[in-house]
């Protein structure tokens, strides 16, 4: 069974068909910058030029880097304030003439680790972390999803965490891997004070460096790198799209 899942994000939008049987991507991902400003209007009309490159009859999955209930925004970290209180789900549909999914970015990723990747049979208290522009996070207790936790917004030393932390900071900063993942390691710490979890999956573009940076990395819980690194996301917004079916 293939489904049409996209991945939107602050700096870019990319999609492709996933075989959601078996968790891999059927065709080439496309991706197409994100348009600045990223309004509900112009992310949008990227998803349709995305869904008419691979010529798509059938429900879409999209994630979203926001708090997602319902299909609305109830945020808007890293895209235009004017996706707050906006139904993306129905415009979607509306613009792409196909039933359409929202689900929160970091959610999305952690439903395709889970199901296929690094936290596959795992149980207890897992945490999915993905480090971009921000830092998204996921939640799954014995397997269920318990969505929209935002940890990236969570305050360390009077900045969001995902301000101090996040891979787009370690690029603008030029921060080597060993005081990026001093920062890292103070926000895990953070999480396990809180949480106490069983699992830690490290996702997002840094996954596919995890070698650069992992030994530094000294938690409670165990350790692993996002084994479907950047394509969780699609994979995951084409998995949880079968409930359109």
């Amino acid at each position: 069974m293939e489904i049409l899942g996209v991945d939107i994000g602050g700096s870019g939008i990319k999609g492709a068909l996933v075989n959601v049987e078996n968790g891999t991507l059927v065709a080439e991902r496309h991706r197409i910058p994100t348009p600045q400003p990223a309004t509900p209007e112009e992310v949008v009309e990227v998803v349709v030029q995305i869904n008419r490159h691979f010529k798509w009859n059938g429900p879409i999955g999209c994630t979203f880097p926001a708090v997602i209930k319902h299909g609305v925004a109830y945020s808007a970290a890293n895209v235009d304030k004017a996706w707050i209180g906006t139904n993306g789900e129905e415009l979607l549909a509306k613009k792409t003439g196909f039933p359409a999914l929202l689900i929160n970015d970091a959610d999305a990723a952690g439903i395709a680790e889970m199901e296929f990747g690094a936290g596959n049979g795992q149980q207890g208290l897992v945490i999915m972390l993905t480090f971009g522009t921000g830092i998204g996070s996921a939640v799954f207790y014995n397997g269920q999803l318990v969505p929209n936790t935002e940890f990236g917004h969570m305050e360390i030393r009077g900045k969001d965490a995902e301000d101090r932390a996040a891979g787009r900071v370690r690029k603008e900063k030029n921060l080597n891997w060993e005081k990026w993942a001093e920062r890292v390691n103070e926000f895990l710490k953070r999480m396990e004070i809180v949480f106490s979890p069983d699992l830690f999956i490290l996702g997002g573009g840094v996954s596919k460096k995890h070698d650069k940076y992992s030994y530094l990395l000294h938690t409670h819980a165990d350790i692993k790198p996002a084994e479907m690194r950047n394509d969780a996301g699609i994979i995951g917004a084409a998995m949880a799209a079968r409930s359109l079916l």
